[in-house]
């Protein structure tokens, strides 16, 4: 007599096991000393990113962040900030405007966006020549609709992608191991916290659960 299939539950733990040869547990919760807690599959993304703003001429850069407002910040002391908010702008639809931005902020976004590359045109559109994108986005993550959620890159892939859309001067990174995305199997929309003292930040290339890059709009001719 055959044995019944086994349950999703069961298929879960069993791909938890493969990863870690043991289950995880369930998410962490922020550390109590944390300042500012943060996702653990947001650490090294977030310092890249951060490093790679940091480097800018800072004071003078207009920035325009789309679906999201982490760089509100005067600390940072740019020029000028403004945030669009999906629905009341749709980055698929059109430009908001035509070159009114030096550093354009996608961060999270590419994945819930209907026509991933027509956004990046029009991204492009609101850059001024010469000016920098900034994208950040999933790959080994579970599904997370926001309202929806579509898509998925490699590095490469995003890569391609932001050539595809006329960006150049392409650097990206990606980051991820075997032991971040086990503590991330879990039912409903928790994260593991990162805890330094127990969790690693060693990057497995072959894992990666973020990627990100900075790219170009051509110089006016």
């Amino acid at each position: 007599m055959k044995s019944p299939p086994p349950t999703a539950a069961e298929l879960s733990r069993r791909m938890r096991r493969q990863l870690l040869r043991e289950s995880p547990g369930p998410p962490r919760q922020p550390p109590a000393s944390a300042a500012e807690p943060v996702h653990w599959c947001r650490v090294v993304m977030n310092r890249a990113v951060r490093a790679f703003v940091e480097g800018l001429a800072r004071h003078d850069l207009d920035v325009l962040e789309v679906s999201g407002n982490s760089w509100n910040d005067p600390r940072w002391g740019f020029r000028s900030y403004r945030s669009l908010a999906y629905p009341e702008y749709d980055l698929c639809r059109a430009p908001w405007a035509a070159e009114v931005c030096d550093l354009l902020i996608l961060e999270q976004v590419l994945e819930h966006v209907r026509h991933p590359r027509r956004a990046l045109e029009n991204a492009r559109a609101m850059l001024r020549p010469a000016g920098t994108i900034l994208v950040d986005t999933p790959f080994l993550l579970k599904f997370h609709p926001c309202p929806v959620d579509l898509y998925r890159w490699t590095e490469d892939g995003l890569r391609a992608l932001l050539e595809d859309a006329g960006f150049t001067a392409i650097r990206s990174g990606s980051w991820g191991n075997r032991q971040c995305l086990a503590a991330d199997l879990q039912p409903g929309m928790a994260w593991t916290y990162y805890d330094p003292a127990a969790h690693s930040l060693e990057n497995e290339s072959q894992f990666p659960i973020v990627v990100w890059a900075f790219a170009e709009k051509p110089a006016a001719a």
